[in-house]
């Protein structure tokens, strides 16, 4: 008895320490990426003013392109030619090609926020009047009930862009600090943050829902 007795302590001390060492381990490996992740996170809470100027932005913008559609037509020319580079394209090739293009945007409306903010609010209003127009011209030839198909992605896509442009923007304003230096490295690597991590994980995403249903739907 006293043998079983000594082994299931044994067994028990055992098990104890194992548990002592996965605890570790996890707490050794899971703040490597959980600090920064919410290093990110709250970078985007303290950015939200500037993200909320981006949406109002945009959705201004794109109120002008949808109710001014007819001042916009030389648009067409532009869509044609991403129909154009599209149509061929399904399954992985589509969705490459659609996380490149939105890669693309999100990188260079984020850090060539730099000057001044500039280049994020001329995305933020080409876009908006884009988006306007394309949900004007749809509408008008196949109805609302197509708009729709419009949304989807957007669910990851939009958050994307609009965390894009607003971190743009309050990148650009380091100017306006006193220690204008130390302000722009310290949000330039923040942005960095959130661009691996949060942001090109909702574009992929978004690629891949987008590029199924182009798919499906064709």
């Amino acid at each position: 008895m006293k043998k079983q007795r000594t082994g299931k302590q044994k067994r028990k001390k055992a098990g104890k320490k194992t548990e002592k060492q996965n605890k570790q381990a996890r707490k050794y490996l899971i703040p490597s990426l959980k600090g920064p992740l919410a290093t990110g996170w709250q970078y985007i809470k303290d950015s939200r003013n500037y993200i909320y100027f981006t949406i109002i932005t945009f959705v201004f913008f794109a109120l002008i392109g949808f109710f001014n559609a007819k001042d916009f037509s030389y648009l067409d020319k532009l869509l044609a030619e991403i129909v154009q580079n599209t149509k061929n394209l399904q399954g992985m090739d589509l969705i490459s090609f659609i996380f490149q293009n939105n890669l693309n945007m999100a990188f260079v409306s984020l850090f060539l926020g730099i000057i001044l903010g500039i280049f994020p609010l001329i995305s933020i209003m080409s876009n908006g009047v884009i988006i306007g127009y394309v949900i004007s011209k749809v509408s008008s030839i196949a109805g609302f009930s197509e708009i729709w198909r419009l949304f989807p992605h957007g669910i990851f896509e939009l958050p994307a862009i609009f965390i894009s442009l607003g971190l743009g923007i309050r990148l650009g304003a380091f100017i306006f600090k006193k220690n204008r230096m130390q302000t722009l490295i310290e949000r330039a690597y923040k942005s960095l943050l959130v661009f691996f991590l949060i942001i090109i994980p909702l574009l992929i995403i978004a690629a891949v829902i987008e590029g199924l249903l182009i798919t499906l739907l064709k």
